[in-house]
């Protein structure tokens, strides 16, 4: 069955919760896990798509997202030391994250992807495309998404 599996995280609580899951799996099938966190790239106040990106300075944007990064997956590097399965993690900046969440997957021999989808619908799907459905679509790895009950 699978041996390897990798977590993409954002940091967000579905992400926090598809990795719980993904780790549950994992030690039922004695697998390992990579978690990965894509950063995004640098982008100029008048170009950024959410507030929360718009930083003072890109000194202030790289330190507050590598510590994002960190959190992330030090939440997830945690809760897996916890659960006795063995996990490694990966940090990447890319503006794609699917990209680096594909490569990653084969570069490491993943055997699987355990990703979360935050079910955007219409326009925002539309706009912000979905992570998971570009890897979906780009990848040859089997993809298990994990969506919120509810």
């Amino acid at each position: 069955m699978y041996r390897h599996i990798l977590v993409p995280t954002d940091g967000t609580e579905l992400s926090y919760e598809s990795a719980e899951h993904a780790i549950a799996m994992a030690k039922a099938l004695d697998a390992r896990i990579t978690a990965i966190h894509v950063m995004p790239e640098y982008l100029a106040p008048a170009f950024a798509e959410s507030p929360t990106f718009v930083q003072r300075s890109y000194e202030e944007f790289v330190k507050t997202t590598e510590a994002d990064a960190a959190r992330a997956l030090d939440a997830v590097a945690t809760a897996a030391k916890d659960a006795g399965v063995e996990c490694g993690v990966v940090r990447v900046r890319d503006a794609q994250p699917y990209r680096h969440i594909i490569d990653t997957a084969a570069d490491r021999e993943c055997d699987l992807i355990f990703m979360a989808s935050h079910g955007r619908r219409g326009l925002s799907a539309m706009l912000l495309g979905s992570e998971t459905s570009k890897v979906l679509t780009h990848t040859r790895i089997p993809v298990l998404v994990h969506r919120k009950g509810g």
